[in-house]
């Protein structure tokens, strides 16, 4: 790579060559700008809207606008940005990938894309990877946002949904001090707790209808997918899809690209089969009975495993006797029993099974592995076993996020994932420079014989840097490690932290306290936390407290002794090198490793990384670590005692970018196949907004006129009609020979269809003639259809008469369609699942399975879109005034949200389809009442509008 970078230059240094001009045209408007009042900095946004909706491009006004955004950040927030975050700033509004290390201030840097963006009145996402970091920077940064006059709404689990309020804030300390983009004092003590009174709840919709929007993807997923199942535009929430900026976007889009968000209601009661069959494996031996492969993550019974099952169960044949529910039984149980481990890939939590997020160590409440493994993976651990459940609605991140009519991202880590980003997302991947050069030191790995040895010489470092007052950050992959190295460190007496999954409540605070002289943090992945490590710690919650106990004289004293004694410890530490990451092991991604080592070295701060791996380790265990146990083994080394050689350490990063790869082929593998069903879905979701487009506008006209004929659903309807009627004339009309002519099933399947008179049926048959030779021409089909038209639209109109009342028979029309759209949807759904499942058989055929599967779901969508068509003809003409529909999909009970957990493939043990089980009901899936938070029909709505809930959600 770097004999192209010579011969043909830099691509990445050429781009921020050209943005260097521009940042220097915004730097020359600070004066002119810093000159505007207070309102007339506000003003600028009116300013900007009139030149847009003059034809002003945003490329024009860009300058401008991130000068205003600059001057009003520094005004209010006290952190005015650097010319690096201004780079990052247009990097995005170009709908690129802006790469900025740890520290750099990614946060504040989104506000001049978002702000640009936002005055287009369309509405700008901002997508984060947890509620915490969306609320929280939504209050930090809505500050700024507010100040330049526009609105702010934060999207959270749950149906909960706000408003930024800065009238409900406490007044700014007017003495803020003043500094540059993080680097001051004001910056470094950033919020770490969101105090509920800087926020007012709204409705769903109310928070869409924001300027800006702060969210997770999950939650702008789900509002997606709600927004397609709801029976009215007054449920729907968001708006047209816009502009996104994703935080983090490696981790949304790359470690969650192949877990679908699902929207899913109970299936089947769940079985004891659970049970027998986890005793069942229990009994099966390694080698003997099943094959483990690590590299696939996957477990294959032998033919004595199989012998052995069938003596336990009984049975001469499992595959005959048991048949396919048995051996899917089987499997699952085996995957549970010898792949998934307890405190790496779960935990127990009560009476639950909650999965561990492999990326970033969080624990991913609600969300199940699909297919029966869940529920495999309780019954191996012996608790309640939760009901199997059936898809309503779903899609992957990949195909949610390519919606947008821009999309642009922002992380420490893209770069080792440039070539997916540009090939299934089109996002290119630009490195911002940092703010101050990067003074740490990344030192070479060294390498254990055992992983004994290698906690303790780990553990030897760790006492030795702690004595020295160094802070250090030890980084473990899993809880099991994590909790493994703290009961080394508690036999030698180290004070430590520990940060997992179980312990994630005081997040926050322990990041932000572990750049303390002499700290020891011990953490599972460190991706997404949000918090920077600041060298002495962050003093900010110590005086957030003594401004409370204190008066206000007695407390700025002790302000000013308190930020003495962090000046020094920040000296001492920084004297003692500064914080020391430690990696406990590599993991499969060097975009994980470098995020660890990342936390290291902010805003030019002193700092070094190192990891140790031993030979036990799963990554060179399983990628082949044979050559240098070898060698380790023919000198004799002691286990506690290292190799540090630069080739080891290149074979490891050889090692992780072929599984990298790996991992690559996979989602662009089940992307060609998701996109198929994507079209599907397209189509479907189009056709559901017409019926709710054409509705409204009934709606509307009959409510001004109430005796008017309205057209605009019935012309849909009739449409279905007249094709269905033009189907079953051709069908029975003997245009394959005079065998298949068959005119009295025409008779009899129209009467079906809508009921016809006694003197309707002979003037049919005169139409036809006698023994069906109308048939036969053009002609005489066309005026077979013409006939039964004008008798479907005679008998609609005494449908129409009968019922008497408009509105009421815009209601059936629109509940009858969308009742058909939804219900068959869900049908090809399980349809399309079970084709996906087997199709790969087709590949033993010599045959590709992606052609076949193409094949396969054309036919599958043509046969959905004429079994829509059926559903709706011969239901319309059934219903009467007292019509009782089904309830929409959204009014279903226990309804559950899944978010992207993991699913077993092959190089990952994450990434099997997953449920989150937000628990709904009617009103909790539309307004924000869970199913289990009872809510009382005076009381006032959950969704934060201030009615009484059955004057609003209670009344859907």
């Amino acid at each position: 790579m770097s004999f192209f970078k010579k011969l043909f230059g830099d691509p990445n240094a050429r781009v921020v060559k050209e943005l260097q001009p521009l940042v220097e045209v915004i730097n020359k408007l600070e004066p002119q700008v810093s000159a505007l009042s207070t309102e007339e900095l506000k003003h600028q946004t009116i300013r900007f809207k009139e030149h847009l909706q003059k034809g002003t491009s945003l490329d024009d006004i860009l300058p401008e606008a991130f000068a205003t955004v600059r001057e009003a950040s520094r005004r209010v927030l006290g952190m005015r940005h650097f010319d690096v975050q201004l780079m990052g700033g247009v990097v995005l509004h170009r709908g690129m990938i802006s790469e900025m290390r740890t520290g750099e201030g990614k946060t504040l840097v989104a506000t001049l894309p978002v702000y640009l963006n936002a005055l287009t009145g369309k509405g700008v996402h901002l997508v984060t990877v947890n509620d915490y970091l969306a609320k929280r920077d939504a209050v930090w940064m809505g500050q700024v946002y507010h100040a330049l006059g526009l609105s702010v709404g934060i999207i959270q689990q749950q149906m909960t949904s706000f408003r930024y309020e800065p009238g409900f804030m406490e007044e700014q300390s007017a003495s803020a001090k003043t500094g540059e983009g993080g680097s001051d004092e004001a910056s470094q003590m950033s919020l770490v707790k969101v105090e509920p009174s800087h926020v007012r709840p709204v409705p769903r919709k109310e928070a869409y209808e924001c300027d800006i929007v702060y969210g997770t993807n999950n939650e702008f997923g789900f509002d997606y997918l709600r927004d397609n199942m709801v029976s009215s535009f007054e449920q729907m929430s968001q708006r047209p899809l816009h502009y996104a900026i994703i935080d983090e976007v490696d981790s949304i889009l790359i470690d969650e690209a192949r877990t679908p968000l699902i929207i899913s209601a109970p299936a089947e009661e769940a079985t004891d089969q659970y049970y027998k069959f986890a005793e069942l494996v229990r009994i099966l031996n390694e080698n003997e009975d099943y094959n483990i492969d690590e590299k696939l993550r996957a477990a294959t019974l032998t033919d004595a495993g199989i012998a052995k099952l069938e003596k336990a169960l009984g049975v001469e044949n499992i595959y005959e006797e048991g048949g396919l529910r048995t051996v899917h039984h089987v499997e699952q149980a085996l995957k549970a029993h010898t792949l998934f481990k307890l405190d790496r890939d779960y935990v127990v939590r009560g009476d639950e099974v909650v999965i561990v997020d492999e990326f970033t160590g969080r624990l991913m409440f609600g969300r199940r592995y699909s297919e029966g493994l869940h529920q495999a993976i309780e019954a191996k651990e012996g608790v309640k076993i939760q009901r199997e459940s059936q898809t309503l609605a779903t899609i992957t991140f990949q195909n949610y996020f390519r919606l947008y009519e821009k999309l642009a991202g922002m992380t420490g880590t893209a770069a080792t994932e440039a070539e997916e980003f540009s090939k299934i997302y089109n996002l290119e991947v630009v490195q911002v420079p940092t703010h101050r050069h990067n003074a740490r030191v990344d030192l070479p790995d060294r390498i254990y014989k055992n992983e004994d040895g290698k906690f303790q010489a780990i553990v030897r470092e760790i006492k030795e840097r702690h004595e020295r007052g160094q802070p250090l950050l030890i980084g473990t992959i899993s809880i099991e490690k994590n909790e493994a190295l703290s009961l080394y460190l508690e036999k030698e007496g180290i004070p430590h932290e520990i940060l997992n999954a179980k312990n994630h409540e005081r997040e926050a605070e322990i990041i932000a306290q572990a750049g303390r002289a002499g700290s020891v943090t011990l953490a599972t992945n460190m991706a997404g936390r949000g918090v920077d490590i600041i060298l002495g710690g962050n003093i900010e919650s110590d005086l957030s407290r003594l401004k409370l106990e204190l008066a206000t004289e007695e407390f700025e004293a002790r302000k000013v002794a308190l930020m003495a004694m962090w000046k020094k410890d920040q000296e001492k530490v920084r004297g003692a090198g500064g914080l020391l990451v430690i990696g406990t092991e590599r993991h499969e991604s060097r975009r994980i490793d470098n995020q660890l080592r990342g936390r290291a070295g902010r805003q030019g701060d002193p700092g070094s990384s190192q990891f140790y791996v031993s030979l036990e380790d799963d990554l060179m265990r399983i990628f082949g670590s044979d050559r240098i146990k070898g060698m380790m083994e023919f000198l004799k080394m002691p286990a506690d005692v290292p190799i540090e050689n630069k080739i080891v350490s290149k074979s490891l990063e050889s090692a992780q970018r072929k599984v990298e790869g790996h991992h690559f082929d996979m989602r662009k593998h089940l992307l060609e196949y998701d996109d198929v069903l994507n079209k599907h879905r397209t189509v479907v979701y189009k056709k559901r907004r017409e019926i709710l487009e054409s509705y409204a506008v009934a709606r509307a006209h009959v409510a001004e006129h109430p005796h008017d004929v309205v057209e605009d659903l019935r012309v849909i309807i009739f449409e279905m009609i007249e094709k269905e009627i033009h189907d079953v004339v051709a069908f029975h009309s003997g245009r394959g020979g005079d065998g298949d002519r068959n005119p009295n099933e025409i008779i009899e399947t129209v009467n079906t269809m809508f009921p016809m008179t006694g003197q309707e049926h002979s003037e049919l048959r005169e139409v036809i003639k006698e023994d069906g030779v109308g048939l036969d021409t053009p002609e005489g089909r066309t005026a077979v259809i013409d006939y039964l038209v004008g008798r479907a639209r005679v008998r609609y109109d005494e449908l129409v008469a009968n019922i008497k009342n408009p509105e009421m028979m815009l209601e059936i029309e629109k509940g009858v369609v969308l009742r058909a759209i939804d219900t068959l949807w869900i049908d090809h759904l399980v349809s399309i699942d079970h084709l996906r499942t087997g199709i790969g058989l087709r590949g033993y055929g010599q045959r590709d399975p992606l052609v076949e599967y193409k094949k396969e779901t054309y036919r599958l969508f043509h046969a959905l879109i004429n079994a829509i068509q059926k559903e709706v003809v011969y239901s319309i003409y059934k219903v009467g005034v007292a019509a009782d529909l089904a309830p929409s999909l959204m009014q279903r009970q226990g309804i559950t949200f899944s978010g992207a957990a993991k699913e077993l493939g092959s190089g990952s043990n994450t990434q099997n389809t997953g449920a989150e089980v937000f628990k709904a009901s009617a009103g909790g899936a539309l307004g924000g009442a869970s199913a289990e938070q009872k809510v009382g029909r005076n009381d006032p709505c959950p969704c934060g509008s201030g009615k009484k809930y059955k004057r609003c959600h209670g009344n859907i």
